[in-house]
């Protein structure tokens, strides 16, 4: 069927007229993935007749491709660029190995006029290609090496333009360019697979990436803007291999330093009580009398900037790119300088904006500056504040459990913020978010001290999850007071009173699907599994019980389950939600597991495994025994036995198996006439293993004595009296023979066995 699909795209690719093709590229695209398996496949030395046709079609496929690459068209070349992505996904190394002059006429349609969507397609083909080249030595040699320099330049062209400087070359953006965002991207995607080929345009990228992050007369979008910041975070990888530990070290220990400059300027509305712990940080010398501004370059050749917003907008970019560098990947093992992380975020996170109706922040106001700045601070430091809290989370998400010693110093700085701040929404989202990676890593070892900082912020939690509703007033109430609320009659919503449940569903829906609403609920959920439950007040566990219960979380439901409130001596065991749990979620999986538990019992003990064995073995001995032994054996010995019984007591035996209870008889008298070795032998080893194996017949033959003939009776006397000195030694425990109960079936069989003795 492939080989059918392969030639029908090769005929309707070479038969359909060039400005039909666009109509037909998605479905001739989706076609050739549907022939990944034949487009990949090796191809041998000695082909057979299916093969060659492959072959044949698959070359006709890429002649057709290379001259609609080269086609005067727009519609031929948009057709081209999409069957070539579709064409080197499905087939891989098997079609890369000839798709050089594919790849140059691709790099050449960049500089063509083309519309802006092919040009796009044709960027994100080549990254794709050179991509897939990767893990093949061979085809980076022969593709990638010499054609990755011309599509570097070909990218750069279409969204900067190229400016010489005395110290070298530069980049200087395009406005309004279409396509920042995609070259971005593509090189970022390339920067960590190819940094030596990247290395001659590392200056050109750094000021490119510079100018974007710190232009104010250009807008740019934020996806435009995140991505340049992790270009500007990849380009130490472009460092010759001795140097890249180096350059990463170099470069974030820059980033601090233009953060602490920005916020010596930012924050100079006030006094700040903050003493750093590095000696080498000086402060910037500043005139009060001018505007607010930076006039020269910072550590990181990002340029000036003019005003309190745009200094706290460099604040957060700078911020934005230290936590690039803690979370990507580097080349070479490095240090992360948690000291001077730490002490940034301490820093930044002092100076707090005033709570309502007071003037403590933390700091105290520079006499200086106007009230105006100091006010437009207020305003700018919770967005500072927040990028904190992103910079500490990427530092818990790296270092893991190695986080732990720093988790007490970072509650501290979130809870002082949260305190002040938890006006703002955002501030609100960053702080549950961080604290919830906090407790679940810290959880177990947190004290009564640690613990206490946080409560305040779990009851935030709480009301941020409950639904605010306004209840609309009672027509009862409306008329009682018709005086006073006269003069509030015109304000109403007059749709509360047609659709009262409107406000309250939608403010039940937002809570649950906000960033809001599922931070708040992780947070809880981490409380409750991480954090020790005795920490907990009674009144602070019994609201987070009854958050969970109205605003039905599963999740958070289950988590309290399984972390119950520990028994108080004194005082009755606390009360579960279990109820509340299999009310509103009794056909869930979890809920049914952990009310009904169906697992069986799992014998780990060796001492039980061992006893399983050996009851394995005793049954499969039984078995053996019981097919292998004739029924006449069985008669004689029966025969033989009850004529010789004497009553008298047993030993155990030791037996594999010891819940079963065996006993051997003492030797009986023999009668005469004597008889033969071997009709003793067989009968004693069959007696024994039925004693061993079937205790119930040989106690009932052992204990019921049957009456003998008068001539046997009194030849036996002379030899009874000598029997004490052959006989076995008496048991002394305490053990007592089994009461048995026969069975009809064995009543029967002795009466028969009997007959046959007498006779």
């Amino acid at each position: 069927m492939a080989s059918t699909t392969l030639r029908a795209v090769a005929h309707r690719l070479t038969t359909t007229p060039v400005e039909q093709l666009p109509s037909i590229a998605s479905f001739l695209a989706t076609s050739l993935s549907d022939c990944a398996d034949l487009l990949s496949a090796p191809q041998t030395q000695k082909p057979g007749k299916s093969d060659s046709e492959n072959a044949i079609q698959v070359h006709k496929l890429k002649t057709r491709l290379s001259s609609l690459l080269q086609d005067r068209s727009v519609e031929g070349r948009w057709t081209a660029v999409v069957l070539a992505k579709a064409m080197v996904e499905a087939g891989q190394w098997e079609v890369l190995r000839g798709y050089e002059p594919i790849v140059r006429s691709l790099i050449g349609i960049l500089a063509k006029p083309d519309p802006v969507s092919t040009r796009k397609m044709c960027i994100i083909t080549l990254t794709r290609i050179f991509h897939l080249t990767y893990q093949y030595p061979t085809l980076v040699r022969e593709i990638t090496t010499p054609h990755l320099p011309g599509f570097i330049t070909a990218a750069l062209n279409l969204v900067s333009t190229l400016v010489k400087l005395p110290s070298g070359s530069a980049r200087k953006a395009k406005p309004n360019t279409p396509f920042m965002e995609t070259v971005l991207l593509a090189l970022l995607e390339l920067i960590p697979r190819h940094p030596t080929i990247f290395r001659p345009f590392g200056s050109q990228l750094r000021s490119l990436s510079a100018e974007i992050l710190g232009s104010q007369d250009v807008y740019f979008r934020g996806p435009v803007i995140d991505a340049a910041e992790q270009v500007f975070a990849s380009l130490h990888k472009c460092a010759p291999k001795d140097k890249s530990g180096s350059g990463w070290n170099e470069d974030c220990r820059s980033t601090i330093l233009s953060i602490h400059r920005a916020t010596d300027f930012v924050y100079r509305a006030v006094v700040e009580q903050w003493e750093s712990v590095d000696t080498t940080l000086v402060a910037t010398r500043q005139n009060y009398n001018e505007e607010l501004a930076d006039p020269a370059p910072d550590a990181l050749g990002l340029p000036a900037w003019k005003g309190i917003h745009a200094g706290s907008d460099r604040i957060l970019t700078l911020l934005r790119i230290l936590s690039d560098f803690i979370a990507m990947p580097s080349v070479s093992a490095v240090a992360l300088p948690l000291g001077s992380i730490l002490d940034l975020t301490s820093r930044l996170t002092t100076v707090t904006v005033p709570l309502e109706g007071t003037s403590q922040s933390g700091a105290q106001a520079n006499p200086q500056i106007g009230r105006e700045e100091r006010e437009l601070l207020w305003a700018e430091l919770p967005r500072i504040h927040i990028a904190c809290m992103d910079l500490l989370a990427h530092v818990v998400n790296v270092l893991g459990t190695s986080a732990i010693p720093l988790a007490q110093t970072m509650l501290e700085q979130v809870s002082w913020v949260f305190r002040n701040e938890k006006f703002s929404r955002d501030v609100r989202t960053a702080s549950y978010d961080l604290l919830a990676s906090l407790i679940s890593l810290n959880g177990p070892a947190m004290t009564k001290q640690s613990m206490a900082p946080i409560t305040s912020v779990i009851r935030s939690c709480c009301q941020d999850l409950l639904p605010t509703s306004t209840e609309s007033t009672t027509p009862a109430n409306t008329q009682g007071d018709s005086k006073t609320k006269s003069k509030a009659q015109g304000t109403a919503n007059a749709d509360s009173f047609l659709n009262p449940d409107l406000q309250k569903g939608r403010n039940q829906q937002a809570s649950k699907s906000s960033a809001l609403g599922q931070a708040a609920s992780a947070l809880l959920q981490s409380v409750l599994l991480s954090a020790p439950s005795e920490l907990l007040a009674a009144s602070m566990r019994a609201e987070i019980d009854r958050t969970i219960i109205l605003i039905s979380d599963k999740d958070a439901m289950l988590a309290s389950v399984l972390n119950p409130v520990p028994a108080i001596k004194g005082k009755g065991a606390g009360a579960s939600i279990i109820p509340f749990l299999a009310r509103g979620y009794s056909d869930t999986v979890e809920v049914e597991s952990l009310i009904r538990p169906r697992m069986p019992v799992i014998m780990t003990a060796p001492e039980l495994d061992a006893q399983a064995l050996a009851e394995e073995e005793d049954e499969d001995e039984e078995m053996e025994v019981a097919e292998h032994e004739p029924v006449s054996e069985t008669a004689s010995f029966l025969k033989f036995s009850t004529s010789n019984v004497v009553p008298a007591k047993s030993e155990p035996v030791e037996a594999t198996n010891k819940r079963f209870r065996t006993y051997i008889e003492e030797p009986t008298l023999k009668a005469m006439p004597e008889p033969s070795e071997n009709q003793l032998e067989r009968p004693k080893k069959a007696r024994i293993e039925e004693s061993v194996h079937h205790p119930a017949p040989v106690a009932a033959i052992a204990s019921t004595p049957h009456p003998a003939p008068v001539s046997q009776q009194t030849q036996a006397k002379p030899q009874a009296s000598a029997a004490p000195e052959a006989s076995m030694p008496e048991d002394d425990s305490d053990d007592e023979l089994p009461t048995l109960n026969l069975d009809p079936d064995t009543d029967d069989d002795e009466e028969d066995d009997d007959v046959q003795m007498e006779g």
